[in-house]
């Protein structure tokens, strides 16, 4: 999958390099604004008391 990526990618190494890094930013900051928020409130956190 990788390969393929890599050959599909336009340009020499060093262009098809920076856009897998943009690519790679783009898709931690989705998770981060949209996907880990809806996982955090879709998965409760246990309600328990310690010590009593």
């Amino acid at each position: 999958m990788y390969a393929a990526l890599w050959r599909i990618l336009p340009g020499p190494a060093w262009v098809r390099v920076l856009i897998l890094v943009a690519l790679a930013a783009v898709v931690l900051a989705a998770l981060v604004q949209w996907v880990f928020p809806w996982v955090a409130d879709t998965l409760l956190p246990q309600e328990s008391t310690v010590g009593s």
